[in-house]
């Protein structure tokens, strides 16, 4: 996931200076957007975390770090305000502690036992700024300097301020304030001459010098292509050059070799691309390249580390060395005189060892540990990092699987044993990760350790919970605004004592009070001891009626006529102290914040009726509801979710492609099974219950009974349509299979049937809310709702009724055991019923 992070100038010069009447800040701020907007077209780009950071005094300079998202991001990019001093290496040191917050938390660089290119965090600073004189509190440095004192726990182990995935690059605007003749060419944009240019090129990156708006657009275009997961090495060349190569590719030792005139190629500074797994999006490795210090178990701590390795290679010409199922890692080098040079000797079978220097235990140069080589079609150039002393190790792992037949003999383990000692000892997890891979889990032994002393391992740990710590207390303080100073203290330059102080102070203040002669002469008037310039304060709303300095000077006479409207109620408004105007004068970034005035009105009042949907707040809309808690009119549906309300016609004959319905819970509330191609559907049901009236007389019917609104009759429908159906369709458990639901899914919908009650009275009314108080409550003991419906009096369908109301309570918090229970208590009242009279009783 690369890190993008844009460390803009704020300074007041940014202010001052303009290009064609925009200020420098603003061409920053577009500059941004569109670097933002380019980056976008690579897919890559779906990862990016962008971070903000100005020139503002720590730790007020972040505006946007880990924890803030897009939206932060672009909020304070478009309120940056250029009012500060040019304090650059206060800014970078916030910038690259910003990005090294979690890295010990992580142990990303894994101090003490190698660095592994493959644990990475990609960084790419962007520093837009003016290139104008350096400012300070304390003056006007001439160099940039960071400071030294870093807050950030373990700082002390890395000499430098940034690491080796952290680069940094610069956008130095040195535009015209004026048009210019548009006859540049395109090309190369130069570096500026500013001082941030060093630390640029030190870190990996480079700075631009622009002075045109096609220079600016060219620029952000090369920005996007660096972003690039990978690390900066240090090549550097030990020992003679190597011999030139004729024609036919093949060395010419007869020509003199110039081994004492540097050559650009003899030393590079350039980054190795670490590609991600496509399959995972993550970095994959196996070996570390090694540390430039052997690692001493009796050291209390540990050397500090450069950022960027110096890793040397040799010119003499060696064979690529590989066996089989050794995992090895591959790195391409970016471009490079380096590159170049190796890919022009056109010897693609033919590599160079890479060495650190003191990294083994005895020789100053140590043991290869990879190299570098030029791919088999000559286009790059690839470092590849193998196990520590490769030279020796391969031809010992391959004795041992084709010869030994995994079963070595005592001069083959007296011969690894002395390899092992020759190898860092962080080598040694790594080493026996790959012969698991390879086959030998066993040849190491587990008792080998990392080669850290104890007080290393626990200063470690130490720092680690110390770095958790201030990467909390960080995170807070990202966004906060620095405070705003009350007032002006005006300073007393002059040596003479206050006024109050004076012998004759009575005399003097009789004299300005007009009860004595007042004596001019003896007064300083420029003496202002204590005294305090109060700044204007933004964020404070202006009050016109309270404060008479909030009123700007062009609105002195239109206020005094609100004010004496206001005072004499010669208007018919009732609002006294302010104006409707400025009552409703509010920023526009706060006009959608509902959020704020819904926490300063009062509780709303409970619902009269606890079994109404609970109602959203109505901004926007006044009928919105929570559908989520809702039931519909279909007996055989939850409402958890959109509901789908296009039908399809049941008598099509292409029925099979209308939408499937949602399963229910429960088998009672399925619709009974029908073939979808019997057209005697409804006679059927007419022959079965002959003295079922009609939907359309029910309904009819249904609406001439007073009392009953329209949100009773649907819910009756449905209840009357649950006990339409027999008793031994509603047990049916087949139903509950996936491939019956298929099959019914097209079936005709049975016509529901009304049931009448007569309306419930005091006792049964507060009896239900009782049953459905109890059915929402959470638990899974429900004798209290089965001990409530015994004590439900009167005919079964009032009984019926109520069952079926917990029932379809019981469905809109998915209690299937509930469900279970009410189902089985409806079938036995069910039973009971002998009287064929009812309804709904289908002749029984």
């Amino acid at each position: 996931m690369p890190i993008l992070l844009f460390l803009l100038d704020t300074s007041a010069s940014m202010n001052q200076r303009t290009y064609l009447g925009t200020t420098y800040l603003d061409v920053a701020k577009g500059a941004v957007e569109v670097f933002m907007k380019l980056r976008a077209r690579d897919p890559a780009s779906r990862g990016d975390r962008y971070m903000l950071v100005t020139f503002d005094d720590p730790p007020y300079g972040v505006k946007a770090g880990w924890k803030e998202n897009h939206a932060t991001f672009m909020c304070e990019l478009k309120n940056l305000q250029a009012s500060g001093l040019t304090t650059l290496g206060h800014a970078l040191r916030t910038a690259f502690d910003l990005l090294n917050l979690n890295r010990l938390v992580s142990g990303i660089d894994n101090y003490g036992q190698g660095r592994n290119p493959f644990f990475l965090e990609p960084s790419v600073i962007i520093t837009i700024t003016d290139g104008n004189k350096l400012t300070h509190s304390s003056g006007v440095p001439d160099e940039l300097h960071l400071p030294l004192n870093s807050p950030l726990a373990g700082s002390e182990l890395t000499k430098e301020p940034f690491r080796w995935d952290q680069r940094l690059f610069a956008l130095v605007l040195r535009l015209p304030g004026a048009a210019t003749p548009d006859n540049e060419q395109l090309g190369s944009v130069p570096t500026d001459e500013s001082a941030i240019t060093q630390m640029c090129e030190v870190t990996g990156g480079r700075s631009y010098c622009v002075r045109t708006q096609r220079m600016l657009n060219q620029c952000l275009e090369s920005l996007v292509q660096k972003v690039q997961s990978g690390v900066v090495i240090n090549f550097e060349k030990t020992g003679p050059d190597p011999p030139p190569v004729g024609e036919d590719n093949s060395v010419d030792s007869s020509r003199p070799v110039s081994s004492f005139s540097p050559q650009p190629w003899h030393s590079c500074h350039k980054l190795i691309y670490v590609r991600p797994n496509p399959k995972t999006g993550v970095p994959v490795g196996h070996w570390p390249i090694p540390e430039s210090f052997w690692p001493d178990q009796n050291s209390p701590t540990l050397p500090p580390r450069t950022a960027h390795p110096v890793v040397r290679f040799s010119c003499v010409d060696c064979e690529p060395m590989v066996i089989d199922k050794l995992p090895f890692d591959k790195y391409e080098l970016e471009p490079s005189p380096l590159t170049q040079y190796i890919l022009e000797r056109k010897s693609p079978h033919m590599c160079w060892q890479v060495f650190v220097s003191s990294s083994g235990k005895q020789s100053d140069l140590g043991h290869p540990f990879g190299y570098l080589k030029a791919s088999t079609t000559l286009t790059c150039v690839n470092l590849f990092v193998m196990p520590y002393n490769y030279p020796v190790l391969l031809p010992l792992l391959d004795d041992f699987f084709k010869v030994h037949k995994l079963k070595p003999n005592l001069k083959w383990r007296q011969a690894f044993e002395m390899y092992l000692k020759t190898m860092p000892p962080y080598y040694l997890l790594p080493l026996k990760k790959a012969l698991r891979m390879m086959g030998a889990p066993n040849l190491i032994a587990d008792t080998m350790d990392c080669g850290l002393s104890y007080s290393v391992i626990s200063y470690l740990k130490k720092l680690s919970q110390q770095a958790k710590m201030e990467s909390d207390r960080l995170i807070v303080s990202v966004g906060k605004k620095a405070p705003q100073e009350t007032g002006i203290k005006v300073k007393n330059h002059s040596s003479s004592l206050s006024l109050a102080h004076r012998r004759d102070f009575k005399q003097l203040l009789q004299g300005i009070t007009g009860e004595g002669p007042l004596r001019l002469a003896d007064i300083n008037f420029k003496e202002f001891a204590g005294f305090q310039i109060v700044l204007l304060n933004k964020d404070v709303k202006p009050q016109a009626y309270r404060n008479a300095y909030d009123i700007p000077r062009r609105n002195l006479l239109d206020q005094l006529t609100r004010m004496r409207s206001n005072l004499l109620r010669t208007s018919l408004k009732l609002i006294r102290g302010q104006d409707e105007d400025s009552l409703h004068s509010i920023p526009v970034a706060q006009m959608g914040n509902y959020q704020e005035y819904l926490k300063m009105m009062p509780s709303p009042l409970r619902e009269i009726d606890p079994d109404q949907p609970k109602r959203l707040h109505t901004f926007g809309n006044p009928f919105k509801q929570d559908k989520k808690g809702m039931m519909i009119d279909e007996a055989d549906e939850f409402v958890a979710g959109p509901q789908n309300k296009k039908r399809g016609n049941s008598s099509d004959s292409n029925s099979g492609a209308t939408v499937k319905r949602r399963r229910s819970m429960s088998p009672l509330l399925r619709r009974p099974q029908t073939p979808s191609g019997n057209t005697n559907h409804v006679m059927e049901t007419e022959a079965g219950n002959p003295s079922s009236p009609s939907l359309e007389e029910k309904v009819g019917t249904g609406a001439a009974v007073r009392g009953e609104d329209l949100g009773t009759m649907e819910e009756r429908l449905v209840e009357d349509h649950l006990n339409e159906q027999p008793l031994e369709e509603k047990h049916n458990c087949d139903r509950l299979s996936p491939q019956s639901q298929l099959d019914g899914a097209d079936a005709e919908p049975a016509v529901p049937e009304i049931i009448f009650i007569a309306p419930l009275d005091g006792n049964l009314a507060e009896l239900r809310t009782r049953v459905i108080k109890e059915v929402r409550k959470p638990g899974r003991n429900y004798d209290a709702i089965l001990r409530l419906l015994q004590q439900v009096k009167g005919p079964p369908n009032v009984q019926r009724y109520f069952i079926q109301h917990a029932i379809k309570e019981a469905m809109r918090f998915k209690k299937r055991v509930l469900i279970q229970q009410l189902e089985n208590a409806l079938a036995e009242l069910e039973g009971k019923q002998t009287t064929p009279q009812l309804p709904n009783d289908h002749g029984r």
